[in-house]
């Protein structure tokens, strides 16, 4: 199996994110894509050169997923500071 983790876990969840983790498995791979098949059967397309350079058809992958309600925190904060100096005389 190969893993891509972006750390340990604790109750499924990073300080100050939200966590998911989903495992898949290489299905196919059309062109330049690989088809990843999730364990409900949804299908993910997915950049070749994205992957593992061993991946194969059969191999399974963990995909991990984060929220980070602060990054998002920060985006929105930036985006007004610039807007501010923008409209501001």
């Amino acid at each position: 199996m190969l893993l891509a983790s972006l750390g340990p876990a604790t109750n499924g969840a990073h300080a100050n994110y939200n966590y998911m983790n989903i495992t898949v498995t290489i299905d196919r791979f059309e062109g330049d894509k690989a088809v990843l098949i999730t364990k409900d059967k949804q299908a993910i397309n997915w950049p070749k050169d994205k992957l593992p350079r061993k991946a194969r058809e059969g191999t399974v992958l963990e995909i991990n997923i984060i929220d980070s309600t602060n990054k998002t925190k920060e985006n929105k904060q930036l985006a007004k500071n610039i807007l501010n100096e923008i409209l501001t005389p």
